[in-house]
């Protein structure tokens, strides 16, 4: 099968890591996703990704994994590109749910890792040119040691980097000088990625091209614009925005992704709170912080939430709506 190749996609920018969203009986929420999927566009995103961490992919079975990918391609309609989740420490998994999102026309697969098994380097990249060989689609490798135990060394990246369907590293890592280390050896196509959100500004600073992002799912426009006044080179004013998303992403990982982030955006009537076993929803005392945040966010960054916030009276039981001003972005190119 003939393999696409980097130039599909040259990624730069925030990309929202989509949590997939339940209704009340714990079921897929297609309409809610697609929502999601249309405010993410509107708000600039440079890409889709579904069927990661976030979006909980280890309690979705095959099905269900194909009908969000394939919710998230409809609503995209082309307009930027889907990503879609398919790691599984089974070979022979991954390479099931890589051939049901190329079949599903997603635009790229995200492939992590193998997890538990503990490969060694020569297992993963037989792992991933397994998983190569049996798609089309270009590969985004995602290299997560706090959850997989075992990392990707610089020099698999860039034994995997020589092969064209290979085009990005989502690095999950937390090392800001890897863009550094890593881009004389997979040149300057290849899609260097930070999966850390706390780091992404210094991910930037040393050559990296973007970030596959959890806190763009509740403030895109704030990622955005730290994103563009780094591209502007306004530095000053990135570092600023960049200590704003800092207070976001604390709140945001107070529990398990993606509970809090699912919480934020049910107080915008976005998504259900609803997570899946062995996860569960947050505690009072991190419903308060994320409160708390996004309310300063709200007062302080006017417009920057993905959607208003819509709370009830304490006392009245009414809801109150604090208002959204429009904002307009520049692309950058």
């Amino acid at each position: 099968m003939p393999a696409t190749g980097r130039h599909a996609l040259r990624l730069s920018g925030y990309a929202p890591a989509l949590p997939t969203p339940f209704d009340g009986a714990g079921e897929l929420d297609l309409p809610a996703l697609e929502r999601l999927c249309h405010r993410q566009i509107d708000e600039g995103a440079c890409a889709l990704v579904v069927c990661g961490t976030t979006g909980e992919a280890p309690t979705l079975s095959r099905a269900e994994h194909d009908s969000v990918v394939r919710a998230a391609v409809r609503a995209a309609h082309g307009r930027i590109p889907v990503i879609a989740g398919a790691g599984s420490n089974s070979t022979s998994q991954a390479i099931e749910l890589s051939r049901d999102a190329e079949a599903a026309r997603a635009d790229a697969v995200l492939s992590v890792v193998p997890y538990y098994n503990k490969p060694t380097q020569a297992g993963m990249i037989a792992h991933f040119r397994a998983v190569a060989e049996s798609t089309g689609l270009p590969i985004i490798v995602h290299d997560v040691p706090a959850r997989t135990v075992c990392g990707l060394a610089d020099d698999t990246i860039a034994r995997l980097a020589e092969l064209p369907q290979f085009i990005g590293l989502k690095d999950a890592t937390g090392d800001v000088a890897r863009p550094l280390r890593l881009r004389s050896l997979v040149g300057s196509e290849f899609r260097l990625l930070s999966a850390d959100d706390a780091t992404a500004l210094a991910f930037f600073a040393q050559g990296g091209d973007g970030c596959i992002s959890v806190t763009s799912n509740v403030v895109p426009g704030l990622c955005r614009a730290l994103y563009l006044a780094w591209m502007r080179g306004q530095i000053a004013q990135a570092q600023q925005l960049a200590m704003a998303v800092a207070r976001v992403t604390a709140a945001l990982q107070r529990d398990s992704d993606p509970a809090p982030v699912k919480y934020a955006l049910s107080t915008m009537d976005l998504v259900s709170p609803r997570v899946r076993l062995p996860l569960v929803e947050l505690s009072s005392a991190s419903r308060a912080e994320i409160d708390a945040v996004l309310a300063r966010v709200s007062e302080k960054h006017p417009g920057y939430l993905i959607e208003k916030l819509a709370r009830r009276d304490r006392t009245a039981g009414q809801p109150i709506i604090q208002s959204r001003p429009q904002r307009k972005f520049e692309v950058v190119s």
